[in-house]
């Protein structure tokens, strides 16, 4: 059903949420349709708001997809302490569980930023300070995201990335990242085996929104004297019962 025209900051605000709900880059013509603006008025404003960073145009020139600035907006609104305290009581509860660091991560232009942390109450860890930023061809997290992406944006995320060896196990050629990201789009579980650093591993899966579209990834992190992959297998059911707990944060 089309919508009724309203003012400008109404036709704005629909023009958002018409993109952000969207399952892949719409155009402005179909933009136009679903929320029956006049044709030169969606075209205007959807430039507007590209000029702004909140929408990005695709390759093609004529489709969009949520920008920058919208994408900084949803971080800030899962960061709020409305959901805060709620996502810091599960990524607690699972390190509790299992006993290690756990952390939820989002994608960060061509890195990985991490939004929350809890470090096991053992001796040796890897501490991370909240505003570092990881590689995304050499984390758990960072191949997941990849992972979520449609094949053309994939292929075209992974030329640009600078895929430095950060140990021998780095994942270095663009092909065999891209046949590691499919076998992890299937699974959806991603493993960093020391890809990152040596002597420590860690196991993500993804923690998806209402629609089903990633947003960010919840991972557990440990030395491999402590925690082996093979071990990890047991706690793969306790990484998706956390992610789909996160997931519920966004839809109330």
């Amino acid at each position: 059903m089309k919508r009724e025209r309203g003012s400008t900051i109404h036709r704005v605000l629909d023009i958002l949420d018409t993109v952000a709900a969207a399952s892949k880059p719409i155009s402005a013509t179909e933009i136009n349709e679903t929320l029956n603006l006049p044709k030169a008025t969606a075209h205007r404003l959807c430039a507007e708001l590209e000029a702004r960073g909140y929408l990005l145009k695709e390759i093609n020139g004529k489709s969009y997809m949520p920008g920058n600035r919208l994408h900084d907006m949803a971080v800030g609104v899962l960061s709020h302490s409305r959901f805060r305290a709620q996502r810091h009581a599960i990524l607690e509860a699972l390190s509790r569980e299992v006993g290690e660091t756990c952390n939820i991560a989002y994608a960060d232009g061509l890195r990985m930023a991490y939004s929350d942390r809890v470090e096991t109450e053992l001796a040796l860890k890897l501490i991370f300070p909240m505003d570092t930023r990881v590689p995304l061809h050499c984390t758990a997290s960072g191949k997941l995201y990849l992972s979520s992406l449609p094949i053309k944006k994939r292929k075209a995320v992974i030329a640009k990335l600078d895929l430095v060896a950060h140990t021998k196990n780095s994942i270095t050629d663009p092909d065999q990242l891209l046949a590691e990201t499919e076998k992890i789009r299937e699974q959806k579980l991603s493993v960093d085996n020391e890809e990152l650093f040596e002597g420590m591993i860690a196991i993500g899966v993804p923690v998806t929104d209402k629609s089903g579209r990633f947003y960010s990834s919840v991972a557990i992190q440990a030395p491999v004297f402590r925690f082996s992959l093979g071990d990890a297998d047991q706690y793969i059911p306790l990484l998706r019962d956390a992610a789909r707990d996160l997931s519920t944060l966004t839809e109330e």
